[in-house]
Parts: C-alpha cells; structure tokens; sequence
C-alpha cells in the first residue's frame, strides 16, 4: 500500500506492474488508431477537396500526393484504417462473449497486427505500382 492510503480497499496495480501481452497492446493501438485516423481521414478531406477543384487545383498537392511521403502517408492511413477495422470487428466478437480465452485473444491481437501490416504494404505496393504505370 502506498503511503497516505486510508481506503481499505486494495489499491489499482499501476501500468508499470502488468506484463504487456498482445492482448494489452492490441487495445491500447486499437484506441491511438482511432485518434490517428480522426487526423489521416482530415488530410483525405483537404486532398479531396482540391482534387473537386479541378485540375488547378489538384496541380496544387499533387507533387506531394504522388512523392514518398505520399506513399509513406498512405501506407501509415490505410495500415491503421484496416487494423482499426479488423480489431473493431475483434471487439465486436468479444461483445457476444466468444474469443476471450487469453491464449486466442492473443494469438489474434497479433494475427491483426501482422495482417494489417502485411495488406498496408501490399496495397502501397499497388497503388505505387498503378501510378508509375500511369505516368510512365
């Protein structure tokens, strides 16, 4: 008990006592990628904003759509957008009671962690793969 602790009741363990396990991470990504797509679906809105404009307009952003950064900005949003879905979907399993024993949960935090990674990078890979065929 820490000092000065008057109520009986036991004290709640601080983050630092738990052992991280996928299952913990998994939540806690799941709720930063829901911050993090709040800002990535903003940045979608301004581009398509100035893709309506018309070719002027686009002409604008479109240096910074098509470079690395980007296809880096895409990678980042799309990745966290499907594990973000995919983990919601998780939540919604553990909702009607199923998937709650901890050596499934955890093998699925990171079977979501892996897929989501593995589709970002195969979808940079296509749509990087499209615009140099369209340019080209």
């Amino acid at each position: 008990m820490a000092k000065g602790w008057t109520d009986k009741r036991p004290m709640s363990p601080h983050i630092s006592i738990w052992k991280w396990h996928p299952t913990m991470l998994s939540s806690i990504l799941h709720r930063a990628t829901g911050v993090v797509l709040y800002f990535g679906l903003i940045k979608l809105a301004v581009v398509l904003a100035f893709l309506a404009g018309g070719p002027k307009w686009f002409a604008k952003v479109e240096p910074l759509v098509y470079s690395p950064i980007g296809a880096f900005s895409f990678f980042f949003v799309i990745g966290i957008l499907i594990y973000h879905f995919l983990n919601g979907i998780r939540h919604l399993v553990w909702d009607i009671g199923a998937g709650f024993d901890p050596k499934f949960a955890n093998m699925i935090s990171l079977v979501i962690i892996l897929v989501s990674a593995v589709s970002a990078a195969y979808l940079t890979w296509l749509l990087t793969w499209i615009v140099a065929g369209a340019i080209a």
